[in-house]
């Protein structure tokens, strides 16, 4: 699409992206999985078709990752970010009943090493990142016998440009498959809420395991909490609130990802072995900050905020001159 042309409808892009939730995807996945995944890629490239901003989103990318990606190479980023989005979208209608269908689809390395980290009886710490299927991959995990919950907030339930009936919309045809591979609802973290700290060890305590992303953006309230550490290049603000956990209960942090094949519907899902804690809560952050860096670099287009610059700017990985470079170019 030309950059002058005019940016699609927001109205009509959640529109788009509801129906291929709420009817599309789910009839997809009645179909035998390549086939399956081939409307996801073609869903995946009339997305990309559409997106009037992807020349200033590869600004973005290739300036936090030059000098190893050029510009046939951001372009292909670009592209396979759409086909991703749309293929966990059948990764997630494909855990219906026991997840059967998917787990065909997904080799799990590592599993051994969660196993051994409960036997400790103190539950474990899966920390990831927004990257890939992260949602499908805990819901495998607890369909093959690891109780588990997530930390993380519903995003559609605070977005004041939504209504209420979509909202709804989001809990039945999003929320209501993720859940039901889950222990109970997601524990919600929002400062000022001690019960979620209880919440959390209280399910490590019952050995079950907990997973956390921890590259989500800090809150504007939490900004004070936020740790600087290195990160794809620059200084990022994170909320080290994983190690925190850790501390407290005694818990191990083992580092979990989930990354797409080249045919699209087959995937891998790694678990670490426990990441050391014996020289103090920095270290200990900044090991899982280079794991999620170094599943970035190695898998691009599986990471959620590359095109999200209001995301990579709480992050602290895009300042305002940079936005607005790349938005004049």
């Amino acid at each position: 699409m030309p950059a002058d042309s005019a940016p699609p409808d927001p109205a009509l892009r959640r529109a788009a992206r509801l129906t291929y939730w709420g009817a599309v995807a789910p009839l997809a996945a009645r179909l035998p999985a390549r086939i399956a995944y081939r409307v996801a890629c073609q869903q995946g490239d009339w997305t990309f078709s559409q997106w009037s901003a992807r020349d200033a989103d590869g600004v973005h990318l290739r300036r936090l990752l030059a000098p190893a990606l050029g510009d046939a190479e951001a372009e292909r980023v670009m592209r396979d970010f759409c086909r991703f989005r749309a293929c966990e979208v059948i990764d997630v209608m494909l855990t219906r009943g026991d997840a059967r269908a998917l787990s065909r689809l997904v080799e799990i390395r590592g599993r051994g090493n969660l196993e051994e980290a409960l036997r400790s009886g103190r539950g474990a710490l899966l920390c990831t990142a927004h990257f890939g299927s992260h949602l499908s991959a805990s819901s495998l995990l607890h369909a093959a016998g690891f109780p588990l919950t997530t930390i993380g907030r519903w995003d559609w339930r605070y977005d004041t440009q939504i209504s209420e009936l979509e909202r709804r919309l989001w809990d039945r045809i999003y929320a209501r498959r993720v859940l039901r591979h889950r222990q109970r609802p997601n524990i919600e973290p929002w400062q000022g809420r001690p019960q979620v700290a209880v919440q959390v060890a209280g399910a490590l305590r019952r050995n079950e395991v907990v997973t956390i992303s921890s590259d989500a953006p800090p809150l504007s309230n939490e900004s004070a909490r936020a740790v600087p550490v290195p990160f794809l290049g620059r200084q990022a603000n994170l909320l080290s609130g994983v190690v925190t956990l850790a501390e407290l209960t005694g818990a191990p942090i083992l580092m979990m990802f989930m990354h797409r094949l080249p045919d699209y519907r087959h995937q891998v899902l790694e678990i670490s072995a426990p990441i050391p804690l014996d020289d103090g809560p920095q270290s200990a952050f900044q090991r899982c900050v280079a794991a999620m860096e170094a599943a970035i670099r190695a898998n691009p287009a599986d990471w959620y905020f590359w095109f999200q610059p209001h995301n990579l700017q709480r992050l602290g990985l895009l300042g305002e001159s940079d936005r607005g470079e790349a938005l004049a170019r």
